[in-house]
């Protein structure tokens, strides 16, 4: 009989947690590195390179790779002769692990995780509780898969229902381009196939504590129908173009992982959940000889990558930007942006529109006209930080509001990461507003760009609230111009053309 103490899961849990918030795995950097030397578009490699070198600077600094920490999601396989030492439920030990994790002072992590989801949506503040699977197995160890799981990709996950004679690569291809950019590509894809539907998410979910491993699995050849099925969707989801950020190139996703289960005869559940260029996971297991702590990297492991904004860089002053400015910047342009910055996202958007609705001015020290918005959600600063990793969040889910905020409020331009839907480009291009794009995966290295920050409304919303950043020189790119024309449409159209050529 083996005894497991309280203290050694809840370290345990609280080690990994900390871990991967500043450490990849290194099959995911060694896989981005051979995505970033054979990737061809220009665009897709400028990106990668941002996320290899955010990527480094976070295992050096000890600082998140992004901005959005995650929910944590965690997979625990309990030996039958597993006894615990605790005055503690099993949820209850794993549950202070991640609060000590996330308000840890040295390297503080988002809290994002919000009780009552359907009605009044408050914060935590200490990203608990998390959500966690168990498995009674034989044996007299405790094993432990953590993950910390980004709302971008999360939000992107699929499930249907097939019927029995549909063809699975087919819904796979059809659905992949319906997940946009705000997944963050490239990154691995998880399916679930059986089951029932919640065991399919739950499997394709768990699929994604795999290491990458597909190029030796294509080196070997596969063995059986799923491995055959996993090369089968890796290359032709590459085919499609899509690329780095969703802007067009050679790889979109690094592995696919398949899990399956049996099912019910007139069924074939199936689910798909995108991991993103933030991929966080760690592995553990207690065999009561206290706690498992994480095994630090070599600084060696990751590759040394540089890069240059370019010739065609445009620096602009956001504190004298002007309407007519914006008009002569082009799609796919990198741009440097300096100056005063105000930030918002969901919460600070309906608040905004809750007192338009009431007639009420906006809170004092906000004024939109000719102004700029990041939609981003910040770490809390350490140390002495202006402000923690500060990547974009995806800006799909402010199109409903971006009518508003150019018609109603004088804003002439956004940043953040993903495409844009058709009705809000049709309204980029009427006010004559451009969207910018930042790379997703890149918070901590954005963030250097960030010499002072301050809240200037809705204090009471944390990560949420409105923030006024002073930036210096962050680069971004124009996603949709104020013609209306928009790199995430045209990106991926051409490189899916360029990749049919080339094999034709």
């Amino acid at each position: 009989m083996t005894v497991i103490k309280q203290d050694d899961l809840i370290d345990s849990v609280f080690d990994a947690l900390q871990f991967i918030s500043y450490y990849h795995p290194k099959d995911f950097v060694d896989a981005m590195h051979d995505a970033y030397q054979r990737e061809e578009s220009q665009a897709a490699k400028d990106a990668i390179a941002q996320i290899l070198i955010n990527s480094r600077m976070c295992a050096e600094g000890h600082r998140p790779i992004c901005q959005d920490t995650g929910i944590v999601t965690i997979f625990v396989k309990v030996g039958m002769n597993v006894q615990w030492d605790s005055d503690l439920n099993l949820t209850d030990m794993i549950n202070e692990g991640v609060r000590r994790a996330y308000l840890h002072p040295d390297n503080v992590l988002r809290g994002s995780i919000l009780a009552d989801p359907a009605g009044k949506r408050i914060n935590t503040k200490d990203n608990t509780p998390a959500v966690i699977h168990y498995e009674i197995v034989d044996g007299d160890k405790v094993e432990v898969d953590v993950a910390a799981k980004g709302g971008g990709s999360e939000n992107k996950a699929k499930m249907a229902m097939l019927n029995p004679n549909d063809d699975i690569v087919e819904w796979v291809l059809k659905t992949v381009p319906t997940m946009g950019a705000g997944w963050c590509p490239p990154g691995m894809l998880g399916i679930g196939i059986g089951g029932t539907a919640e065991k399919a998410a739950v499997m394709a979910k768990e699929v994604l504590m795999e290491s990458i491993d597909i190029q030796e699995l294509i080196a070997r050849g596969p063995s059986n129908r799923i491995e055959e099925l996993r090369i089968e969707l890796y290359e032709k989801v590459n085919n499609l173009g899509i690329g780095a950020q969703g802007l067009g190139g050679l790889t979109t996703v690094l592995d696919v992982k398949i899990k399956d289960y049996p099912t019910h005869a007139a069924s074939k559940p199936i689910a798909i959940i995108p991991n993103c260029a933030a991929t966080r996971h760690a592995h553990f297991v207690l065999d009561g000889s206290g706690p498992s702590l994480q095994t630090l990297p070599k600084l060696e492991d990751w590759p040394e990558i540089t890069w240059e904004v370019g010739p065609t860089a445009k620096r602009i002053n956001l504190d004298e930007i002007t309407p007519e400015e914006i008009q002569t910047w082009t799609p796919g342009q990198t741009i440097l942006l300096s100056g005063k910055l105000l930030t918002g996202r969901d919460a600070a958007h309906k608040k905004i529109q809750s007192l338009l609705e009431a007639g009420e001015p906006m809170p004092n020290g906000v004024d939109f006209t000719n102004r700029f918005i990041y939609y981003v959600g910040p770490v809390d600063a350490v140390r002495d930080e202006a402000v923690g990793p500060a990547g974009p969040t995806t800006a799909t889910r402010m199109d409903k509001f971006t009518d508003m905020m150019l018609g109603e409020l004088g804003l002439i331009g956004m940043v953040g990461k993903a495409e844009r839907g058709p009705a809000t480009i049709a309204s980029i291009k009427k006010h004559k507003a451009v969207y910018l794009m930042a790379v997703g995966g890149a918070a901590y290295l954005v963030s250097k760009a960030i010499t002072n920050s301050r809240v200037v409304a809705f204090e009471e919303l944390g990560m949420e609230a409105i923030h006024e950043f002073e930036v210096k020189d962050m680069p971004v790119t124009v996603a949709v111009d104020t013609t209306g024309q928009a790199v995430h449409t045209t990106g991926p159209a051409e490189w899916k053309e360029i990749i049919f050529k080339k094999q034709a």
